[in-house]
């Protein structure tokens, strides 16, 4: 009987411009594990990662309890993470754990969730980090690629990123809030104009058909978000540099990866994606603030290791 398992989770961007709250894509960047094991009592948390022990405030710790009572598991179990995605920095850390938990715990017990179900019982540990459940960041660490999430039903639709597609993504070195995605889903505004609701949602359309299609450059030009950017960019500070240089260098699209402050620029591979991250370094540079850039492509979903 097999009495412990390990899942990867990659790291995600979410957003991706006009798509907020719907579009997420896995990244090769980073990933978590989390092994989870049968034993002791009650559920208990494990880490050597600066991230909360107390099962309500951690992401895997979350969805472990609500699967758990879901299919009336007694068992006592241990959930022990490893990060390796940076935490409260736009790159879906908290729904890496989450993704990873739940995949742990479908295999650990052979339930043979489908997909959907498995971005359902991740979503729940969102609460941990963002106050609220949302799917974007999970969908993409579940089900790797490019996801389409809609609510109520939740049916998250995925495709294959084109093999073309680079991502160069800058995290600046400085400090987060605790429930940093909290704390910046509050800037947003209210209301929005009928007119940027329009633009934004004929960008959000020929960014899915790009991806649908396969074509890299109709995902680059669609990045353009006139409504959440606009709302989160003064949380980061020297971000117009960091998009205007990263555009002069090459980059398709420059935004706010999730809920920032990393930015992400999309490129081809008939670009120097070396040359758009040195633009992206002097733009935080202008700021005065220190950058750690990383090159990556769009990941597969998590995987039992």
């Amino acid at each position: 009987m097999v009495q412990s398992v390990t899942v990867k989770a990659p790291c995600s961007t979410a957003n991706l411009g006009p798509g907020f709250d719907v579009f997420g894509l896995a990244l090769d960047a980073y990933y978590d594990k989390v092994r989870l094991q049968k034993g002791g009592r009650g559920i208990t948390i494990q880490t050597a990662d600066r991230i909360p022990m107390e099962l309500e405030k951690n992401s895997a710790g979350l969805v472990v309890r609500e699967m758990a009572k879901k299919f009336k598991i007694k068992t006592g179990l241990v959930v022990e993470i490893t990060k390796g995605v940076p935490t409260g920095f736009g790159m879906g850390s908290s729904a890496a754990s989450a993704a990873a938990a739940a995949v742990a715990f479908d295999a650990l017990f052979k339930l043979r969730l489908d997909g959907n179900s498995l971005v359902r019982f991740a979503g729940m540990g969102e609460v941990a980090s963002a106050g609220s459940v949302h799917y974007d960041n999970v969908a993409a660490s579940v089900l790797g690629g490019f996801v389409i999430v809609r609510t109520n039903p939740l049916d998250v639709i995925k495709a294959s990123p084109p093999k073309g597609l680079l991502l160069c993504v800058a995290i600046p070195k400085i400090p987060v809030p605790q429930r940093k995605t909290e704390a910046s889903r509050k800037v947003l505004p209210k209301t929005v104009g009928l007119a940027d609701h329009v633009r934004n949602l004929s960008n959000a359309s020929t960014l899915a058909a790009g991806f649908m299609t396969g074509n890299v450059p109709l995902i680059g030009s669609s990045i353009n978000d006139i409504i959440v950017e606009p709302a989160r960019k003064h949380l980061i500070p020297g971000f117009d540099s960091v998009k205007k240089n990263a555009l002069r260098a090459g980059a398709m699209g420059v935004t706010i990866s999730g809920a920032g402050p990393s930015v992400i620029a999309f490129a081809s591979g008939a670009t120097s994606t070396s040359r758009i991250s040195g633009a992206m370094r002097r733009g935080f540079a202008s700021a005065g603030v220190d950058c750690t850039t990383v090159i990556c492509r769009p990941s597969g979903g998590a995987s039992v290791v």
